[in-house]
């Protein structure tokens, strides 16, 4: 056991427990944040703790501290939690170890380089637009998490990651303009001229409003607004708890094809901000295709939905903090098309482009609905971007909306660091629109 703090929990807890799962997480962030053109804030934030899972009389304990000198207390609550916690209905994970360490020579951005970038951006808004009343944030983030247990596990993985943010809102009269833009990166600066090109281009869009008439359009996602619209849908509908609780719309459904033959869907633990070698449980993890050319070919598990369900983890065992684990996506990713996206606007004789969205509206999304309300979005006519529009609302399902797909983008995206998508024109979809 390479580290003496994890032995000595596991130690504690094993005359009192038939097994034991220790997790620990150290992480330090500095955030900068620009507000209305000023610099607001510039602070260091750390995080430790444990978490600890027991498995005492068949039953599962468990406890979290970020306390580090009151181990034998952490012990204690653990073994206590298990008298009235759940059954025990799988096992820890067992002989595997893993060093999965960030050792490139990266050297991040100082912060006052980043502050002066945050000026330097604003300025470039301004000489667009005087009036923009810009919002910058960055945000250097490590950390490291290790995981043990009694059955030979030891596993740790640290990380490093820059995230820089850019917005603006333009008042004009009653009307509010903010666009954003953003960028993150591992063992790299985010690219701050991609972020300013990006955000100047979405202010030229809106110049001018648009309207339209409700109805059925053609309507393009941008990787965003694919994003942001059909990541929870897909996540939730993919997820095994879901599906062993019956509340998934795919649940009974593995082996068929209900989309477009285009649609691939899969997950790469090797790629993005969040790659990674195994989970929060200590299971390796895999590349795994969910949907492959439309058809259902598989779902993700943490070890407890998994031996409930007679399956095998999938090493998707994921925790928020020092929360326990439960199943989630490393990142999810969707395989491209093969037109660009400019080609794919200069095919709409008439539609909308969804950039930002608000929510996902009242939308049954166990269902597989969805209901976006424009928070930035744009009218096109004839090929050609002719403005901004406003009060408008797009929704359908994934069932219809990717039987009406005319084609994916050819160049994905990384959204957040989770998702890594295309651009998707559909030929028909509903349009809600208040003029």
């Amino acid at each position: 056991m390479p580290d003496s703090l994890l032995e000595t929990i596991l130690a504690l807890a094993a005359p009192r427990t038939h097994a034991a799962e220790v997790y620990y997480v150290s992480s330090q962030a500095t955030p900068i944040d620009f507000e209305n053109n000023r610099l607001k804030s510039l602070q260091t934030k750390a995080l430790q703790g444990v978490a600890l899972r027991v498995i005492c009389n068949g039953r599962l304990g468990f406890a979290s501290s970020t306390d580090l000198t009151r181990l034998e207390d952490l012990v204690d609550a653990a073994v206590q939690t298990a008298e009235i916690g759940s059954p025990a209905e799988f096992e820890f994970a067992a002989d595997f170890h893993s060093l999965d360490n960030d050792d490139s020579d990266y050297t991040p951005p100082t912060t006052q380089e980043l502050v002066a970038i945050g000026e330097r951006l604003i300025e470039q808004v301004h000489g667009y637009n005087a009036d923009v009343l810009v919002e910058a944030g960055f945000r250097v983030q490590s950390g490291i998490e290790k995981i043990a247990t009694h059955q030979n596990v030891y596993a740790e993985r640290s990380s490093r990651t820059v995230s820089a943010s850019l917005s603006g809102n333009l008042v004009r009269g009653e009307d509010f303009l903010q666009p954003h833009s953003y960028d993150v990166g591992r063992d790299r600066t985010p690219d701050f001229d991609r972020i300013l090109q990006e955000l100047l281009q979405k202010y030229r869009w809106a110049e001018h409003n648009a309207t339209i008439r409700s109805g059925s359009y053609p309507v393009l996602f941008t990787p965003q607004a694919v994003a942001r619209t059909f990541r929870s849908l897909f996540s939730t509908a993919l997820s095994g708890q879901a599906v062993l609780q019956k509340t998934s719309l795919l649940a009974d459904k593995l082996g068929e094809t209900l989309f477009d033959d285009r649609l691939t869907l899969f997950e790469d633990p090797t790629q993005g901000i969040s790659a990674c070698t195994f989970d929060d449980e200590g299971t390796p993890t895999s590349r795994k295709t969910y949907i492959d050319r439309g058809k259902v070919t598989g779902f993700y598990w943490d070890r407890r939905w998994a031996a409930r369900s007679g399956q095998t983890s999938t090493g998707n065992g994921f925790r928020g903090g020092l929360s326990r684990p439960a199943p989630s996506t490393v990142n999810l990713c969707m395989a491209p098309g093969s037109t660009s996206t400019a080609d794919l606007i200069a095919s709409m004789e008439e539609g909308i482009i969804v950039d930002q969205v608000l929510g996902a509206g009242q939308s049954n999304q166990l269902a597989g609905e969805f209901s976006v309300n424009l928070d930035l979005g744009y009218k096109v006519e004839k090929g050609k971007i002719v403005g901004r529009l406003k009060n408008t609302m797009v929704a359908g399902s994934i069932f219809e909306a990717f039987q009406h797909l005319v084609d994916l983008g050819d160049q994905p995206e990384w959204v957040g660091g989770s998702s890594y998508v295309p651009s998707l024109l559909f030929g028909n979809l509903g349009v809600a629109a208040r003029n």
